[in-house]
């Protein structure tokens, strides 16, 4: 694990907080992210991390492994490195959860606008303040919520709103676009058993699935009918990371309109709220 302690360390000290989103504060002794820093940003303790660096940690999680990456801003070379040194073989012919330093940072400088990063399977991985302020925090969610289609079909009703025939269209699109995913990752044993799962607790789901449409959901206008500044309807886009597989979903609203001004207005009083 010598390797591993070695390159963690490093690479924790050559991202700077501005570019893992926090503020630099004064009189920083660390060239980098402090360990806390680390910690907090890949959801383990800072215990562990100080274990991890002083290689008496060992067989971490591949979860662990993949939050600490994303935490790193790791390229994909960086990742597998990361894995192989701690014992681990790279993520292959699973659905990609890696976000790479462009989407990141595309991330960290579209704070004016909701935004959040999925996966091919549906699984929100990175999200900013205001989409967290628009339709409610993924960060108390754990396992399955943090699913769109496992919420959609089995977590009854959502901040957003649809009419009827989007509600409809919605529904078939995520299906469909799981059903593809599947396609492009059979050997994906979490998605294998998310789809088990939801096939056998959605008749809605089970319904759709038989169908054996395949597609991709690309866009839809929907409302977050409980925000603290009153109804926003916006436009829902969905972008596809050359490479990747990950899709950033981005809600605008229309300019110059009252669901324009309410977004403003939620990224002040929203955003201050939610810290």
């Amino acid at each position: 694990m010598d390797e591993f302690a070695g390159v963690l360390k490093a690479w924790r000290e050559r991202v700077t907080p501005a570019e893992a989103g926090l503020p630099s504060g004064a009189g920083r002794r660390t060239p980098g992210l402090r360990r806390e820093e680390l910690a907090a940003l890949a959801d383990v303790s800072v215990d562990y991390v100080v274990r991890l660096e002083q290689g008496r940690a060992v067989n971490p999680s591949p979860q662990l492994l993949g939050a600490l990456a994303r935490a790193l801003r790791l390229t994909d070379d960086e990742r597998d490195h990361l894995y192989r040194a701690a014992g681990a073989a790279p993520p292959t012919g699973l659905v990609p959860r890696h976000i790479a330093p462009g989407v990141q940072r595309i991330v960290d400088r579209l704070g004016d606008v909701p935004l959040a990063v999925f996966t091919a399977a549906h699984d929100i991985l990175l999200w900013n303040p205001l989409w967290a302020a628009l339709g409610g925090d993924p960060a108390g969610w754990t396992g399955l919520d943090r699913n769109l289609v496992w919420r959609t079909f089995t977590g009854g009703p959502g901040p957003m709103e649809y009419d009827d025939a989007h509600a409809e269209e919605f529904a078939d699109d995520l299906v469909a676009d799981l059903r593809a995913a599947v396609g492009r990752y059979p050997a994906d044993p979490d998605l294998a058993r998310l789809v088990s799962r939801l096939r056998a607790g959605s008749p809605d789901f089970e319904r759709r699935w038989g169908r054996a449409r395949v597609a991709r959901h690309r866009s839809s206008r929907k409302t977050a009918s409980r925000t603290p500044v009153g109804p926003i309807t916006v436009d829902c886009d969905v972008l596809s990371v050359p490479g990747e597989d990950l899709r950033i979903v981005v809600y605008t609203a229309v300019p110059g309109s009252e669901d324009a001004s309410r977004l403003d207005l939620l990224r002040v009083a929203g955003v201050q709220a939610l810290a």
